[in-house]
């Protein structure tokens, strides 16, 4: 079965943001070196009781600002068309406000199933103020406080309630998905590679609304391709299909091993592309950069573009870099076996005699510099996970560990393993067990 998706909306300021971060567990981390990750999440993977969903912050529903209309709609598109469950989050210290009306308005259109959480409830001015939201008109109240965590876990086995335990049918095809800007060629890029117009392709940017899986056979193995709709930058005006759009391409990255990040080679690399990446980045995701339209350009040849998306792609050096045209079919040929390599990579395991060889000669190479008189020392090393590779140190004290060491120790373990297409993890752990 399908994974639920939970939505929180309300107007500015209820506090949805505070009850997101709550129920994720945790701040949502933002990776530094990656430039422009976006650091107001849209959504996240939640779990409660071995329950697991997708949580979605729609912002925040205001009347009294000029793109009213579009906000209304952006969260409306959300809410009933996603959400299996809508959370609407109000301030019981201020009681019902004529944005909250307009909220519940959108909310029983919808006919989902909706819990109001009435926030702040630790105040004493909300206890008197409680009952007047039973005239929203909705079946479920819950009051709680974000902060003191009053009432969590009453919400949570609310919005819980009709959730399954029951895990999805594991499938081991490899699942890749196609990522981008609007108009880069996703659509037709998956027509070239199925053979087929499954896809209706339009000229107009963000024709693809939706995820679309197909299953694809390369070399007597079987592969699922996932499109995805056009990941548009966030800006003052943003349509709803946009921004219900870039929630569904997350989820499709999500759900993919491997992801391809298509560029048009007609408008070059624009900042949104390297935004994109970081979001398969993020997620630990497989990488592969598809520069698309390739038949279009005549002024430069594909070692200098290269270059060019080396030095602007310099956090994923580590991703191939296709040229084709989905158009004319001209390359085509290049990408699978790219991605066959990629896929092989992401689930490589590496002997952990090897791994510690590759470690100490690193060290004995280049040694860490020291730090306040103590000197980093690495006790054992061993991969601890896959898709993506990931390694873990034992060390002396893991406060020693310099963001620019880790990179070479990473540097390293590439130029002796084949993990070209994806990133891997290095975790590092205090020997007597103390990860503090």
């Amino acid at each position: 079965m399908a994974i639920p998706t939970v939505a929180l909306v309300g107007r500015p300021n209820v506090g949805k943001s505070t009850l997101f971060n709550k129920i994720c567990g945790k701040k949502i981390s933002i990776i530094e070196d990656i430039p422009g990750v976006t650091r107001d999440r849209i959504y996240q993977e939640a779990k409660y009781n071995n329950k697991k969903f997708y949580l979605v912050d729609t912002g925040g529903i205001d009347a009294t600002e000029m793109t009213f209309n579009t906000e209304i709609k952006i969260q409306a598109e959300i809410a009933i068309k996603d959400a299996d469950v809508v959370v609407f989050v109000v301030d019981g210290k201020e009681g019902i406000t004529h944005n909250d009306l307009i909220v519940r308005d959108i909310l029983r259109k919808s006919n989902k199933k909706v819990i109001v959480a009435i926030n702040k409830i630790d105040v004493k001015i909300a206890e008197e103020n409680l009952y007047d939201f039973y005239e929203l008109g909705f079946d479920t109240y819950i009051p709680i406080s974000s902060i003191h965590n009053t009432g969590y876990i009453e919400l949570m086995e609310a919005i819980t309630k009709d959730f399954k335990e029951k895990e999805e049918k594991k499938d081991d095809r490899i699942k890749f998905c196609l990522i981008g800007r609007p108009n880069v060629g996703k659509s037709s890029l998956m027509n070239a590679l199925l053979n087929e117009e499954r896809v209706v392709v339009s000229n107009v940017a963000g024709t693809t609304r939706d995820s679309i899986d197909s299953v694809l056979k390369y070399n007597n193995e079987e592969y699922i391709l996932i499109d995805t709709a056009g990941m548009r930058k966030k800006g003052k005006v943003f349509e709803a299909i946009e921004k219900y759009s870039l929630f569904r391409s997350l989820q499709a990255i999500d759900r993919s091993d491997i992801c391809l990040v298509v560029i048009n080679a007609e408008e070059g690399i624009k900042e949104h592309d390297k935004h994109i990446a970081g979001y398969a980045i993020e997620k630990g995701k497989g990488l592969i950069f598809v520069v698309n339209k390739w038949d279009t350009i005549t002024d430069t040849t594909i070692q200098e573009f290269e270059k060019l998306m080396r030095t602007e792609f310099q956090f994923a050096t580590y991703a191939p870099i296709v040229f084709l045209s989905a158009l004319t079919k001209k390359r085509i040929h290049t990408l699978m076996p790219e991605v066959i390599k990629v896929a092989e990579n992401i689930k490589r395991e590496v002997k952990t005699s090897l791994l510690n060889e590759v470690i100490l000669d690193a060290f004995q190479l280049t040694p860490p510099p020291s730090y306040k008189g103590k000197k980093l020392k690495v006790y054992f090393s061993s991969q601890t996970g896959t898709k993506p590779p990931k390694f873990t140190l034992r060390v002396n004290n893991k406060g020693l560990v310099h963001f620019s060491y880790e990179r070479y120790l990473e540097n390293k373990i590439r130029e002796n393993f084949d993990f070209e297409g994806t990133p891997i993890i290095l975790q590092f752990k205090n020997r007597n067990g103390d990860e503090e």
